[in-house]
């Protein structure tokens, strides 16, 4: 099956890849490179089918080899595109690109492209401040991107956003995004959010226990204390039920004093 990949027809070539990736065949990522440098030149105005499944089997494959591999196709445009698919690849993989190349990539005309870039920079004056504009950027996706981006640098201008993120459209990319940039606001609405998403609990707790401040210590103990309740409510536990006043909780008190 590998040997077959470089050479195979679109219909072979989509279905091979695909078994690949289900597979995790790590010794495919060679032929699958060399799948995608057939069609170089091809895909300018629309995506070429073959590249596009020899990259989601090298997402799914991952490892070190098939993030370089990734790497050295956007480098030489060997993948273009109007989605420019190997970059998407590239923030799946979460790989980071030299700065000469993201930056070009931070400033497409595709949005899709602009935030998928934004997942794959590293920190430094360009890349900042290119990233900086972005937040600005019409597209909700790619601003909240470069939010994100920026909030992991630690990065202080991407506070707002990812503020107004943790409540219109939380995700635990947002919510690992602002651990380093999070003000004692952000810290209530962690723990409202917690309570609110019990699937994203455990992101919220993971990011209040990583912030070294006073108050995200009571937020996370504040979150934790309510997710034993309601854990115990959901069995049919008995639940001692507490005076108003510790029932509104130690984060919601502290939100009523910043007010």
């Amino acid at each position: 099956m590998i040997a077959a990949l470089p050479d195979a027809s679109l219909a072979d070539a989509c279905a091979l890849g695909a078994e690949a990736g289900r597979r995790r065949l790590g010794d495919a990522v060679r032929a699958l490179v060399a799948l995608c440098n057939r069609f170089v030149g091809f895909g300018v105005d629309c995506r070429v089918p073959e590249q596009v499944a020899a990259l989601e089997a090298l997402c799914i494959i991952g490892g070190a080899e098939a993030s370089r591999s990734v790497i050295q196709m956007i480098a030489k445009g060997i993948v273009q595109g109007p989605n420019l698919a190997a970059v998407i690849a590239a923030s799946r993989l979460g790989v980071k690109l030299n700065p000469a190349v993201a930056l070009p990539l931070l400033r497409h005309a595709e949005p899709s492209v602009r935030a998928a870039a934004c997942a794959c920079v590293r920190p430094g004056g360009d890349i900042v401040a290119t990233l900086i504009e972005l937040l600005a950027d019409l597209n909700g996706e790619a601003a909240t991107a470069a939010a994100c981006a920026l909030g992991i640098m630690g990065r202080m201008e991407a506070r707002d956003l990812l503020k107004c993120c943790l409540i219109e459209e939380p995700s635990p990319r947002v919510i690992e995004a602002l651990a380093g940039v999070a003000d004692e606001e952000a810290m209530v609405f962690l723990a409202r959010l917690g309570r609110k998403r019990p699937e994203l609990a455990n992101s919220v707790l993971s990011v209040l226990d990583e912030i070294d401040h006073a108050r995200a210590t009571v937020a996370a103990s504040g979150l934790k204390s309510w997710l034993s309740h309601s854990d115990r409510r959901c069995c049919g536990d008995p639940v001692v039920r507490d005076p108003p006043t510790s029932r509104l909780g130690a984060v919601e008190c502290a939100a009523l004093d910043m007010s």
